[in-house]
């Protein structure tokens, strides 16, 4: 009897944490243009210190080497290319919020928060929020 109820519960902390892990953002995705609809960019998701980061590890349009010329601060005339635009992203209860990205086209700054929906661990909901309550939530693609 003791051997059937550690089996069991062994075998719910497996699922569990297997459930956990099919869950997490963390790997590399594939951005779409919200006007064009094609293929952009691949952003690398990755934890650090218990937060979520992204930085462009792929630029799949023609200007690949390009600056970010519109972007202020430390960021400022840097390449594209491997530049930081999520940063501080910490888990809430099923999603990730209360940090931000980064626009590389317009160098602006919004909150973020991301998740899946319906649980289609192969695309993850990215929404970027203006202070003024307006945003926009755009669809990536997990890269296999």
């Amino acid at each position: 009897m003791k051997l059937r109820f550690l089996i069991l519960t062994f075998s719910v902390l497996v699922l569990s944490l297997n459930n956990s892990l099919a869950q997490s953002p963390v790997g590399t995705w594939k951005t779409i243009d919200d006007n064009t609809k094609e293929a952009k960019s691949h952003v690398e998701i990755y934890e650090q210190n218990g937060q979520l980061y992204g930085k462009i590890v792929k630029i799949l349009t023609d200007n690949a080497d390009r600056l970010c010329d519109k972007c202020s601060g430390e960021k400022k005339n840097k390449p594209i290319m491997g530049m930081i635009i999520i940063e501080n992203l910490r888990k809430t209860k099923d999603y990730w919020a209360k940090g931000t990205i980064m626009d590389p086209e317009n160098g602006k700054e919004y909150g973020c928060s991301i998740w899946f929906e319906d649980g289609k661990t192969g695309e993850l909901k990215v929404r970027g929020k203006h202070w003024t309550g307006l945003y926009r939530t755009q669809t990536w693609y997990k890269v296999r």
